[in-house]
């Protein structure tokens, strides 16, 4: 249970049984009052704006209508004590046997406690990573594979039926200097010296055994090919093995898709590119027109001459764009829509791509397509993850030797390992640049949030292990637990964690709707330091030990306690894709 969207339902309800009693509720628009945890918690549990929301349309001075809420919340036996602050702030203090309630309720719901169904159902697409098939992926891209992995789990746990789909950038001139890169390992595989790889063309050594592939299926019988001939048949297999490699690093990874999606699928019997320009035609979104040099850097797709063009400024975008290019072949972002118009035909209607941050010019055409060629049924967001730099130690890390101008994902995951590189890769908003340093997300301190978050589950294991050995007559099952009575949780560092618990709900429903994981990141890295804090109390001081052999009932309520903290935890990082180490 969100504890802030029930309290929000009872503070309505009191301002409308006192605030509004002679009014039409319907005339004031409630939807702006808040509920949440006040800055400091010295000031309660749960704070509300209400008076102030209230106080422009009713003219009335907040202070006056914090008054009458504070009166028609005086009832409820939940709530303790209520307090106005400042110019008319509402903070309530919850009672004992509310705050009892809390660990209950997470041993019950164990890895579902916090997950809700506020998406009720809906369909929602997740489009992430989408890097070209020329290569292994590097570790921009790995920032922007964990964040559409982890937006995907929290709106999956938030209630909404998710897809997760890659879409294969594998039409166009790119898979085709792929090709001719892999041709030239191709000939080194069968014994001749090719030098250095032209410029253009791919100098990674991750070709290598792509050559030595098409040797052992062709022998030299490519050889006896020209261009147009072995051209199709390399870049086929080239690009299979690239994907074969990025799907293998995003395994590694603990990334997954649903629907890997071919662009040059768009063209393979019917053709969806045209289809999606039908539709826009058939709104008169489409026309022969010409375009005015853009101002600044020229955009590669404009050309001076009298094109096929899309009526984007319609929909808020800067120009119109065309659609085919002079050759009459169709432009990037011809296929784009296209492509979200498969998106549409499938039966989506809201549409999430996570881009890298190069891609900022995308946003408002890609905006206006969607919204048009759905007739404003579907709606796209885009979520841009700013560039990673990388150090070690503090120092600029060189270029990877094997990507030949880049450093890859598996070699990062491969030193650090999965889950310092997934946490890591979250614990900054999406559209701030990321500093990541190889030591210092080794490092087994407080100064590396990802250890301090698994060290503080592994804790929670660690007294449950105790327990066993020192208190083998208290069932550690959740559902034992739940039945201990947490009244007896005075101290203000477990009431803190009781607090911090409760505040899960609210943190994932946040996270999902503003599409924002980091949030999730620093929940747990506060709810960790906050247990930690606990723990160190409770070494100075032995009366706050978790088991306590002369006190059963304080004992049971304590490992319920741990046990609804591990769970809460755990939780968290499965959202992350992190896993919850026992042992540390």
């Amino acid at each position: 249970m969100n504890i802030f969207d029930d309290f929000n339902g009872r503070i309505r309800k009191a301002v409308k049984a006192s605030v509004l009693a002679d009014r039409d509720a319907a005339e004031i628009d409630l939807d702006r009052l808040a509920t949440e945890p006040p800055r400091d918690p010295a000031h309660g549990d749960i704070a509300t704006n209400a008076a102030m929301v209230l106080a422009k349309p009713l003219k009335a001075k907040p202070r006056d209508i914090a008054e009458k809420i504070a009166a028609a919340l005086a009832d409820d036996d939940d709530i303790e004590s209520v307090e106005i602050a400042g110019p008319g702030f509402v903070n309530l203090r919850l009672s004992d046997r509310f705050w009892a309630e809390q660990p209950r309720a997470i041993l019950k719901a164990g890895l579902r406690y916090g997950h809700s169904d506020i998406g009720g159902g809906e369909a929602i697409n997740v489009e992430y990573v989408s890097t070209n098939p020329t290569g292994p992926i590097h570790v921009g891209h790995c920032r922007g594979a964990v964040v559409g992995d982890a937006i995907a789990n929290l709106l999956a746990a938030t209630g909404y039926d998710v897809t997760r789909e890659y879409y294969i950038n594998d039409a166009g001139a790119q898979v085709d200097q792929l090709a001719r890169s892999a041709y030239l390992r191709y000939r080194e595989a069968l014994g001749e010296a090719i030098g250095e790889i032209p410029s253009g063309l791919y100098p990674g050594d991750y070709l290598k055994p792509v050559g030595v592939a098409l040797k052992e299926e062709f022998g030299e019988g490519l050889l006896n090919l020209q261009p147009p001939e072995w051209l199709p048949v390399v870049r086929e297999r080239a690009v299979d093995a690239m994907m074969d490699m990025i799907r293998a690093d995003l395994e590694l990874l603990g990334v997954r898709h649903d629907i890997f999606f071919s662009e040059r699928s768009l063209l393979s019997g019917t053709d969806r590119v045209a289809e999606a320009i039908a539709t826009l035609s058939e709104r008169d979104l489409i026309y022969r027109g010409t375009l005015p040099p853009p101002k600044g850097q020229i955009p590669e797709d404009w050309e001076d001459r009298e094109q096929t063009l899309f009526r984007s400024t319609a929909f808020g975008d800067d120009i119109d764009r065309p659609l085919l290019k002079s050759d009459g072949s169709y432009t990037y972002f011809a296929s784009d829509i296209a492509y979200h118009y498969v998106k549409f035909s499938r039966g989506a209607r809201r549409l999430i791509d996570v881009l890298g941050a190069d891609h900022g010019g995308y946003l408002k055409r890609m905006r206006a397509a969607v919204t048009a060629m759905s007739g404003g049924e579907a709606t796209l967001e885009i979520i841009f993850c700013q560039l990673v730099k990388l150090f070690r130690g503090g120092e600029p890390v060189a270029m990877s030797k094997r990507a030949g101008d880049f450093v890859t994902l598996r070699e990062v995951v491969e030193e650090v390992g999965r889950d310092a590189t997934r946490f890591m890769m979250l614990y900054r908003k999406a559209d701030a640049p990321l500093d990541f340093d190889f030591v210092a997300v080794q490092e087994q301190s407080k100064d590396n949030p990802v250890f301090y978050v698994q060290y503080a589950h592994a804790r929670t294991a660690s007294v449950r292990r105790q327990a066993r050995e020192e208190a083998p007559d208290i069932a550690l099952e959740a559902e034992s637990l739940a039945a201990a009575d947490f009244r007896l949780l005075a101290d203000s560092s477990e009431r803190a964690l009781l607090r911090a618990m409760a505040d899960w709900p609210r943190i994932l429903e946040a996270a999902a709707r503003n599409r924002e994981p980091h949030r999730v990141a620093f929940y747990l890295h506060d709810l960790a330091s906050a247990f930690h804090a606990h723990w160190n109390k409770g070494k100075e001081l032995p009366q706050l030990r978790f088991i306590r052999p002369d006190d059963i009932d304080l004992s049971r309520a304590r490992l319920g306690l741990v046990t609804a903290l591990q769970s809460v935890l755990r939780c968290g990082l499965q959202v992350l894709g992190v896993e919850a180490p026992e042992e540390m």
